[in-house]
This record gives C-alpha cells, structure tokens and sequence, in this order.
C-alpha cells in the first residue's frame, strides 16, 4: 500500500504546478541518505567492487530507478493513478518476456492465459479513459509502460549480481546512483529557480521519499526473510485496489465499471501467471 501511495502523492503535487523532472529531484533529495546509509550498511566488511561490478551497479541504477522513475512521474501527469498502478503490475509479465526475447525461455500455457487476461484488462482501463480524456492518455501510457519495462530490465539483468553483492548492498547502491543521476538531471536541465516550489510539494516529497520509497523497501524485505518471497507477492496484489481506493477519496478519481472490470482482469490474470505449476502425478 505504502508503493502505491506514490502515484497519488505525485498526482497531488501536481496540483501545485510542479514538473516531473523538479518533482523527482525532490523525491531522490530527500531518500538519497536513507540509500546511502543502507549501502554503506551493507558494505561493511565486504570485498571493494570490482570494474565489471561497478558498471553493473550503474547500468542497474540507471534502468532500474532513475529511468524507471523519471518515465512513471513524467506518464502520471497524463493519465490516472489507478491506470498508472494497474500497467506497473504488468511487471512479472513482462520480465518474461523479456526472457523469452533475450535467453529463449519458454512460455507455459497458464503464464500465456494470465498475461492475455491481464492485458486485457488494462487495455479496457487505457480505451476508457482516451474516450474521456484524449490522445493524451495514449502517450502517458507509453510513458509508464516504458518505467515498466526498464523495470523490469533491472530484475532482469539483476540475478547476478545480487548473488554476488547481496539484495541489502545491490538495492542501496543502484538505488544511490540513481538518486544522483536524478539530481544531475534536473542541475542539468532546469534553472536553479526552479527548485523554488510551494511548500506542499516539498511535504509531499518528503513523504514520498520515507513512505512510499525507503520504508516499503525495507517492509518488503523484511517480508520475504518471514513468510518467502511467494507470500509476499500474493500479498502485494492488494497494491492495485489500495490505488484505486486511495485514488477515488483521495484524488476523486471517478469508480467507474469499466476501471472495476478491468482490475478484476488484471489481478485475475496476474494470480493465474504467477500460481506454481501443479506437479504431475
């Protein structure tokens, strides 16, 4: 829920006049230090990284958060919070694809009925929403779909060096070179002035940075070390309808039944994709 929660925050600073580019910097500001402390933690006592490590962690910081981040804020100024959440929990689906594209792993025929559910229901979201709002809402998509992917880029390339670095050292370090990237983004792209924003935007940064960016990543964590990583990814399906609820009394997002429809598709589709195999008898 804490996860979710970032999409309605962003869409709240938003009202302030803020831009994407501005609005991340802020975000990045202020978790930079949790991250760092979290790397310099997990460091201790560790062998120094080596060149092929090093450019690992950056090619990681790059697609897994500053990319990833800097397309989902720029897609949220066009399209709704509860479309925005419902694309991103397309992630799993889309790292098998991409597995499938780079090292020819297979599909099985649940996985396949799963995604042809799930995408269906988020295409019946995205056709109601360019009915009511335009050609605008196809480029949000585009733009979120993009942050899904580059996500889904880092989990991919990720297993390596996660093995080798550990998920503690890995998560602080990529995540640190992706809060400069986004500083370094905005020093170099936007007047200095810019920085000077009403002051909700800045609280609201701020809660984006320990609520919904440092504090779920270690909730998560700690979840899995207690009751395994599958648990907490059924877990985690409550992530879509918390942002449609945060959405409709928070934002006053209209509950419509299409976006009910298409959310009933997307967490049926993605429960079928991730449900173990049965063993064969």
């Amino acid at each position: 829920m804490a996860f979710s929660a970032k999409a309605i925050i962003v869409k709240l600073a938003y009202r302030h006049g803020v831009d994407a580019v501005t609005l991340i910097m802020y975000r990045m500001l202020f978790a930079l230090p949790f991250f760092a402390a979290m790397a310099w933690w997990a460091s201790r006592g560790q062998a120094p990284l080596s060149r092929r490590d090093v450019w690992g962690v950056l090619g990681l910081g790059i697609t897994g958060y500053y990319l990833a981040s800097l397309l989902d804020f720029a897609g949220l100024a066009y399209i709704s919070a509860s479309l925005e959440r419902l694309i991103l929990y397309l992630n799993p689906t889309i790292v098998l694809l991409l597995g499938w594209a780079i090292y020819g792993r297979g599909i099985r025929r649940r996985q396949a009925l799963g995604m042809a559910v799930s995408y269906c229901g988020v295409l019946l979201v995205f056709g109601h929403e360019v009915h009511l709002q335009g050609a605008n809402v196809a480029w949000g998509t585009v733009l979120v779909l993009g942050s899904a992917v580059s996500y889904a880029i880092y989990l991919v390339y990720s297993g390596e060096l996660v093995q080798r670095l550990g998920s503690l050292r890995l998560v602080g370090l990529a995540t640190s070179v992706a809060c400069v990237l986004c500083l370094l983004h905005f020093a170099l792209t936007r007047p200095l002035a810019a920085a000077l924003v009403a002051p909700e935007v800045v609280w609201l940064s701020v809660l984006n940075a320990l609520l919904c960016t440092a504090a779920p990543v270690l909730m998560v964590m700690m979840a899995i070390e207690r009751i395994g990583a599958g648990a907490a990814a059924q877990i985690g399906m409550v992530g879509p309808m918390s942002t449609i609820l945060m959405g409709v009394v928070i934002l006053g997002e209209p509950f419509t039944p299409w976006v009910a429809g298409g959310t009933v598709l997307v967490i049926a589709g993605i429960f079928v994709f991730m449900r173990p195999a049965r063993a064969r008898r």
